[in-house]
């Protein structure tokens, strides 16, 4: 799948080119929309694993489980750490406080006896009691040293430490011993609501006791790790990760024998599951309809095939129906034995590739992400907070969670929040703060920002050549020869004028015909083909024509109704660049994208789609900020307070000038809304600490730079075979638990080699 979401935390801080322009923000409906009570209606989607108690499932076996690539680094704190690396390390190393179903953070009993803060002033100290039996992979305890390592490479103090994030470990004053060796007691110089975010995952000290440990020697291996699997080995030629069982693991054992990470890109997956090369995989909508068609094949469970459409097709069937339609005379006999033998070897592939998807289950559930509009509000007419306020309004969010959710046959109800999804605690519906959809008010916050339908026509006064405009102007009357003279000078200017602007005209339209991936939706020139103009026709150019076809020489030509309809402002049009992915994994993308512009167009809003390549979709393009709108996701967290706030915090000028935008890559923020996350996070009641956060989630909504528009599906293939794996929604993978309900080997082993 293509690279539509942004890991929080993961990404360097960058810079713009210019400084956001800030002033007062008007919020007219914020009062009573933060109230203590939850939503009724939140829900989360649950997780969809094929759940089976450990009995139940086979010991042994090898899982196959496909990834998008090789990671970078196997250093989760590091700039270039993405999705693989959490999966993989997520079974390698400890993780105190995993994410359970409801996106809560609960303590992990492998590692921790117990964790609380036991003193709030004067200052607040959290004390861990480690479990008697976590030990690392070779024999050595968990303890203290382990902690003070990794908070010292973290803490931000020693730049020599190449690190991506210090969230938390910044506040940290001192780590010291408790009563033994199992008790860790943590000293904060400030309170700090989101301590349990800290040590997960905790690297052993030999990782990251050293700067030169941490930024190298954790990049391709891990030489000591504490879970249910350690690494044996990294090949990125052959484009693994193979882990097997730790024999020194002191929980529950894991069922596998071991766990292949295995690159496979997006767009080979249907094939790779056909051939058994792996497992599991996370999957396009494309994908996930192959296989939904293949168990109907088989009859859903591997029996004859099932009655419908396309149900019934064998290969013999296709042959004989082949043989009807091409054999029906002697002299198209041999062409139609090479037809047969042709589609003899393509419906035998695809009987066989129908034969092997039919062994898998499609498991899907809600990501723990939502993908939203991004209005980037540095410069341009998205600066104003009234523009991008209309567009939001204009938006039908339902009918674009429909497009993507319903066809899935998943929820399809908007997010209400930029801080919590369904079902986690403290969830809010906070979109009242921006108001429902209202194209009339979206139409009058336009108008109020100086943006009116023909504002981009520019004015026809004393457009006249010659001199009898500036005669008219001094109170002169011309003659009857100069104003004869004059009149067929204007005309034979006006039909030269005509041709060079067609011509014009015709030399740009061809020109970005020519451009792959870009194209305009509500041109405003009156001749273009986009907006529906007229042009100078062929009638124009030749003598006879209708008659009344030619208006009276200096008679300005009436713009189009498309043209009246565009908004614009002192000549120009508000037209808005909106930057897409281009690759087979995001057409959900485009497809949400192609309803946006429908829907700005109808009030007059023009846009200039650009598709780019997924690979520099976010890098050259949203990082840096060269767009208008775009779409892409980010993920859920337990901890808002730590992680939302360089994600919504108001961009700072550096001292050349340019914009330091942490993560906000929409370049929209407030000091309210960066002092509401501050008390957020130092706020030790938890209560108190969420509806601060509901406070500022209300500020997010209503300056409008980022509007959520539906939680992201989860598709995961897998072996019907397979327990306690697939589409896991909040909660962190237990993959001790994983495993065959019958031992087999499953997929090739862990060389390669059938």
């Amino acid at each position: 799948m293509s690279h539509v979401g942004v890991p929080r935390g993961t990404a360097r801080k960058r810079r713009s080119v210019a400084l956001l322009a800030t002033g007062v923000l008007t919020i007219p409906v914020l009062a009573g929309c933060t109230s203590d009570s939850e939503d009724p209606t939140s829900v989360a989607v649950p997780q969809d694993i094929a759940p089976a108690s450990r009995d139940r499932v086979a010991d042994g076996s090898t899982l196959n489980w496909a990834i998008d690539a090789v990671p970078s680094t196997l250093n989760a704190f590091q700039a270039d750490a993405d999705g693989a690396t959490t999966r993989i390390t997520g079974a390698l190393l400890p993780s105190l406080f995993p994410m359970d179903a409801k996106g809560e953070p609960r303590l992990n009993p492998d590692y921790l006896e117990s964790a609380k803060v036991i003193e709030q002033e004067p200052k607040q100290v959290v004390l861990y009691k480690l479990n008697q039996q976590a030990v690392w992979s070779d024999g050595r305890e968990i303890g203290a040293p382990d902690f003070v390592a990794q908070w010292r490479a973290l803490s931000g103090k020693d730049s020599a430490f190449w690190t991506a994030r210090n969230a938390g470990y910044e506040r940290i004053e001192k780590i010291e011993r408790g009563k033994d060796d199992l008790q860790v007691r943590v000293t904060f110089s400030k309170p700090y609501a989101d301590w349990r975010s800290l040590f997960s995952p905790l690297y052993p000290k030999e990782v990251t006791g050293s700067p030169g440990t941490f930024n190298d020697g954790a990049r391709t291996t891990l030489r000591n790790t504490a879970g249910p699997f350690r690494l044996r080995s990294v090949n990125k030629p052959k484009g693994t990760v193979v882990l097997d069982r730790n024999p020194r693991w002191w929980g529950d054992e894991a069922r596998l024998d071991s766990l292949v990470f295995r690159a496979v890109e997006p767009g080979k997956r249907t094939d790779a599951l056909a051939e058994g090369t792996v497992d599991v995989a996370d999957i396009d909508p494309a994908t996930a309809n192959s296989i939904a068609l293949a168990a109907r094949y088989r009859g859903g469970n591997g029996g004859p095939p099932a009655h419908g459409p396309g149900a019934g097709i064998t290969p013999a069937a296709a042959l004989r129906s082949w043989a009807l339609a091409h054999g029906s005379d002697e002299e198209a006999a041999e062409t139609a034995r090479a037809a047969r033998e042709e589609t003899r070897e393509a419906v035998a592939v695809y009987a066989a590739e129908q034969k092997s998807l039919s062994g898998f289950a499609v498991r899907k559930s809600l990501e723990p992400s939502y993908t939203q509009l991004a209005l980037n509000g540095e410069s341009g007419p998205l600066s104003d907070d009234r523009v991008r306020r209309a567009i939001a309004r204009t938006l039908d969010r339902q009918e674009l969670a429909d497009a993507v959710l319903k066809p899935l046959g998943l929820p399809a109800k908007p997010p209400g929040s930029h801080l919590a999804l369904a079902g986690q605690p403290g969830y809010k519906d906070g979109s009242g703060a921006l108001g429902e959809r209202d194209t009339k008010e979206a139409q009058a916050l336009l108008a109020d920002a100086g943006w009116t339908p023909g504002g981009a026509l520019r004015s026809t006064r004393d457009t006249k050549a010659g001199s009898e405009a500036e005669k008219k102007d001094e109170g002169e009357k011309p003659a009857a020869g100069e104003k004869a003279a004059d009149e067929d000078k204007d005309e034979k200017a006006g039909k030269a004028g005509k041709k060079d602007e067609k011509a014009e005209d015709t030399e740009k339209d061809d020109k970005a015909s020519r451009e792959e991936g870009e194209y305009t939706v509500g041109d405003d020139k009156p001749g273009s083909r986009s907006s529906g103009g007229s042009g100078v026709t062929a009638q124009d150019k030749q003598p006879g024509g209708v008659a009344g076809a030619y208006a009276p020489v200096g008679t300005a030509a009436p713009a189009p109704a498309a043209v009246k309809s565009r908004l614009g402002k002192d000549g120009k049009p508000l037209s808005l660049r909106f930057v897409l992915p281009s690759g087979p994994g995001s057409q959900s993308l485009r497809t949400v994208g192609e309803k946006i512009v429908a829907m700005l167009d109808s009030i007059g809003i023009s846009t200039q789609v650009t598709k780019v390549a997924d690979d520099s979709y976010f890098k050259d393009h949203i990082a840096s900020g060269d767009y208008d709108l775009a779409l892409y996701s980010w993920p859920a967290t337990a901890y808002p307070a730590t992680d939302g706030r360089p994600i919504f915090a108001k961009p700072e000028p550096a001292t050349d000038g340019s914009l330091l935008v942490a993560q906000n890559y929409t370049r929209v923020g407030s000091d309210h809304i960066d002092q509401l996350f501050d008390r957020a996070v130092a706020e030790l009641d938890a209560d108190a600490s969420r509806d601060l956060l509901k406070q500022a989630d209300a500020r997010i909504w209503a300056a409008a730079g980022s509007i959520p528009l539906y939680q992201r599906p989860q598709l995961v293939a897998v072996d019907k075979k397979l327990a306690n794996i697939g589409a896991f929604g909040f909660a962190a993978p237990r993959y001790q638990d994983i495993g065959f309900t019958a031992r087999q080997a499953a997929g090739p082993p862990a060389n390669g080699k059938k």
